[in-house]
């Protein structure tokens, strides 16, 4: 099996600000039943090691990107989008997750449920 190789992208929000991201496509599988499939949006500080996984899991009215629709877009039933490939919107859920005191400052992974960010951003891409 050949692995894909992931580029990692930047993202820079000012001159001491630099943020580096990835989009993955994961599945989980158990005697070739394939569960628990997710789009994972890994971002970390440019120079750090620690890193935040924001976890978009195909749910009940949650999709993600799997044979319907663009590689990075998840959305929900009411016809939401995001693509995690866009720069904008990587901006939009890490500004959401600063808010939220959720970037991890030292070292490590930390993972947490895109899906709440998600809505927030759409919230509030809505407001606007």
């Amino acid at each position: 099996m050949t692995r894909k190789l992931i580029r990692p992208r930047r993202l820079v929000v000012d001159e001491d600000t630099v943020y580096v991201w990835t989009v993955r496509h994961r599945h989980t599988s158990d005697r070739g039943a394939v569960s628990d499939c997710r789009t994972l949006l890994a971002v970390r500080r440019e120079g750090t090691t620690a890193r935040l996984e924001f976890t978009f899991r195909q749910v009940k009215g949650r999709y993600i990107a799997e044979t319907y629709f663009s590689s990075g877009d998840v959305g929900d039933t009411a016809q939401n989008w995001l693509n995690l490939y866009e720069p904008g919107v990587v901006r939009r859920l890490v500004d959401e997750a600063t808010t939220r005191g959720l970037l991890p400052a030292a070292y490590g992974t930390t993972e947490v449920d895109g899906w709440p960010l998600f809505d927030a951003v759409v919230a509030a891409a809505s407001e606007d």
